[in-house]
């Protein structure tokens, strides 16, 4: 399973929210980049970047940090946050990007995302499934889709569609554990699926809970940020699943 920590940047900021709730901010860092570097001295090879300022704004906002990123680290950076249109996309990519999450446009804009996918096939593009009482939450969660999550990810599975994220918006950065009965029912419900889970994360036992039920990656975020996981602990499990 592939360990993804999370940078959730807010003007330039690395900071993070409670249920995405942009009063609950905290700033952890003022330099992402500084960040990034640790992460990589760590043994960490993947960077979950999301643009908040972008989420809200409905457009690309950070761009210029994810490029400092991507050019200084090795980090494959998978990067989301108010991509709405193909110019965001373009920017994203240019940028450094490796993936890209797209969310609110799945619902939204579904011919748009479906055209991402034909474009740049299922290995660039992220279906992002965010779930707030099991519906799709979109806007940078600050709106509820009548979209349920597991019928949206079968609808996109179809497109071709084989990257999910999947944050239960209810334990994001609360560090109760992640939502595993939800996991298990995504997976238990699509075939060939390579589900991320996010959010909830608490301590390192539950790394090996959410590889158990068959998540390809994990994205950890205020965990590491309030030394819940420490960078040594990751850097050791990330060389076990090696061996």
């Amino acid at each position: 399973m592939r360990i993804i920590p999370a940078i959730d940047i807010i003007e330039g900021k690395c900071v993070r929210l409670s249920k995405g709730d942009y009063n609950t901010k905290k700033i952890y860092n003022e330099n992402p980049l500084e960040v990034a570097k640790q992460l990589e001295d760590h043994g960490i090879k993947y960077l979950h970047l999301v643009d908040l300022d972008g989420a809200k704004s409905r457009h690309i906002v950070n761009h210029k940090i994810l490029e400092e990123i991507a050019s200084k680290s090795n980090l494959q950076i998978d990067f989301g946050g108010g991509l709405k249109s193909d110019k965001d996309l373009e920017i994203a990519f240019n940028s450094g990007a490796n993936q890209i999450t797209g969310g609110s446009i799945a619902v939204k804009d579904p011919a748009v995302f479906k055209n991402w996918l034909q474009k740049y096939g299922s290995d660039k593009i992220i279906l992002g499934a965010d779930a707030k009482d099991e519906k799709v939450a979109v806007s940078g969660w600050l709106e509820e889709s009548d979209e349920f999550v597991i019928p949206f990810i079968q609808k996109y599975q179809t497109e071709g569609a084989t990257y999910v994220i999947c944050t239960d918006i209810s334990k994001d950065g609360m560090l109760e554990g992640p939502s595993f009965e939800l996991y298990k029912q995504i997976l238990a419900e699509t075939e060939n699926l390579k589900l991320i889970a996010s959010g909830g994360v608490a301590t390192f036992d539950d790394l090996p809970k959410l590889s158990e039920i068959g998540c390809e990656g994990t994205i950890l975020g205020k965990a590491i940020y309030e030394n819940r996981i420490s960078l040594k602990q990751l850097e050791k499990y990330i060389l076990s699943e090696k061996s």
